[in-house]
């Protein structure tokens, strides 16, 4: 209980070579996937003119930052190419640059795709490998854009066949200090770095309850934290909701309990309702 208390501050604020996004209340990353496999709403945003309309709306309705994702990472995705990658990023991710204000991430770890992308204007590079694949550390390091580091154990492919943990809370903290401490060894600024534990991720429901409940121990390693629960099985398992787009209820309260104890960004697919939850959690923790 010491650490709800303790989290009435927030983190400091995410620095990119062009802008700041202060964490001084709680950020909504608006979830914008151009696949036609993704978890939840796959095939949806596919054409460039729907996918650009949704991230205006979801701009508009309160998201700080808006994640594209051209490469589906869900349980049992294949990969694709960097080329079929870049074929769906690029003519979003051009049009987003140059017509919103709030910056923009790029869900990728291919160091071809995050030279690509961060030269088109990306902002943030949100990688599920944080940054492990050869080549991407150095691709981001000659940038001065900011990166999000995500813990994964396997691929997405089998990552969901059998997850072990000794100790998943401190094995998660331990792998994003050194992945954190080899992005500042590469030159990577320290305040250019977000850290996600990776709900969903090679991780049972368990692991899945047990990192939310030590999300503070993760905010001992000194980096703003990004939580990621939107929609995933963790939230239909745990409230008997089969369909992902049925899950906005479990989704917020998730998000709610992560904000609380002290994330600074929450992805989420539903933004005006997520919004609209974390200014009540924000004005509660001001109070706290």
């Amino acid at each position: 209980m010491n650490h709800v208390v303790r989290a009435s501050s927030w983190a400091p604020g995410l620095q990119w070579r062009s802008g700041r996004l202060e964490f001084d209340m709680p950020r909504v990353m608006g979830v914008l996937n151009i696949t036609p496999d993704s978890f939840s709403d796959g095939g949806r945003f596919l054409d460039p003119a729907a996918a650009v309309d949704h991230a205006h709306a979801m701009a508009e309705a309160g998201a700080a930052i808006i994640d594209i994702g051209a490469e589906s990472t869900r349980p049992g995705a294949a990969p694709v190419s960097a080329g079929e990658e870049l074929d769906r990023l690029m003519p979003v991710l051009e049009r987003l640059v140059a017509e919103l204000e709030v910056p923009v991430s790029v869900d990728t770890g291919k160091p071809e795709v995050i030279t690509a992308v961060t030269a088109a204007g990306a902002s943030l590079i949100n990688d599920i490998h944080a940054l492990r694949v050869p080549g991407a550390l150095e691709a981001v390091s000659r940038t001065e854009c900011a990166v999000c580091l995500m813990h994964m154990q396997g691929e997405p492919r089998t990552m969901q066949s059998h997850p072990h943990y000794d100790d998943v809370v401190a094995e998660v903290c331990n792998f994003l200090e050194a992945r954190a401490g080899a992005c500042e060894d590469a030159g990577i600024a320290r305040d250019h770095i977000l850290i996600d534990p990776g709900f969903g991720f090679g991780k049972t429901v368990e692991h899945n309850l047990l990192l939310l409940r030590h999300l503070p121990e993760l905010l001992d390693l000194g980096y703003p934290v990004l939580v990621g629960l939107s929609r995933k099985s963790t939230i239909g398992e745990l409230s008997g909701v089969g369909v992902a787009e049925d899950r906005l209820a479990g989704s917020i309260a998730a998000a709610s309990l992560a904000v609380w104890l002290g994330a600074s960004v929450v992805r989420a697919h539903d933004v005006a309702a997520t919004v609209q939850a974390l200014s009540i959690i924000h004005a509660a923790r001001r109070q706290a």
